[in-house]
């Protein structure tokens, strides 16, 4: 059976606009579309991958986000996922990247008068892989959006994107990629600033 661990092993900011206090950089770090600048580093570990079970995989996305003031109503935010993959079957092991995804959420500057902030943009594919079984060899394109509010402490929404790839070299066997990412969140920052999500 497979099982991920998904953790969140760093964020390290540097911040574009003043903060009232530590509480509010907190609840910014929670929104992935704030208009703040931050490099949150996911890692995932995969056991028991490979025809006999027998391989592990470590992913780590580096996620560099960047907003962008459009004009007095709109930020663009800038959102790459990095992929950096480790490979261990045992009898040989495989180190590189994978294909970069490049995300552009245009989002209003203020919430909703429900509360709700959004964003929605393309998303954009690049056959950067190093290693043939690290990406797909295409390139890619497709929408992406999420949507979250911010309520008592909590932070929850979802993130998705859909991608069509093309470019795939039909005469080597490969196909374009036709793929959907949902990611549910959930994150809750305390009064005095730590957060768990």
């Amino acid at each position: 059976m497979r099982y991920r661990i998904l953790s969140t092993l760093l964020v390290l900011s540097s911040f574009t606009v003043t903060a009232n206090n530590s509480a509010d950089i907190a609840k910014k770090l929670q929104n992935p579309v704030a208009d703040m600048i931050s490099v949150p580093v996911q890692f995932n570990y995969d056991p028991n991958i490979g025809q006999d079970e027998q391989g592990d995989r470590w992913l780590t996305n580096v996620q560099p986000v960047v907003p962008y003031d459009v004009n007095d109503n709109w930020n663009l935010i800038s959102r790459t996922i990095i992929p950096i993959v480790s490979q261990d079957f045992g009898s040989f092991r495989e180190e590189g990247i994978g294909d970069i995804v490049q995300s552009f959420f245009f989002s209003p500057k203020q919430q909703t008068d429900s509360g709700w902030i959004w964003g929605a943009g393309p998303v954009l594919m690049f056959p950067s892989a190093s290693e043939p079984m690290f990406g797909s060899d295409n390139w890619g394109i497709g929408p992406t959006a999420v949507l979250l509010k911010q309520s008592d402490g909590w932070t929850f929404g979802a993130l998705a994107n859909h991608i069509w790839g093309f470019g795939a070299d039909k005469d080597q066997g490969q196909t374009d990629v036709n793929a959907t990412f949902i990611q549910p969140f959930i994150g809750y920052t305390w009064p005095s600033a730590p957060r768990y999500s």
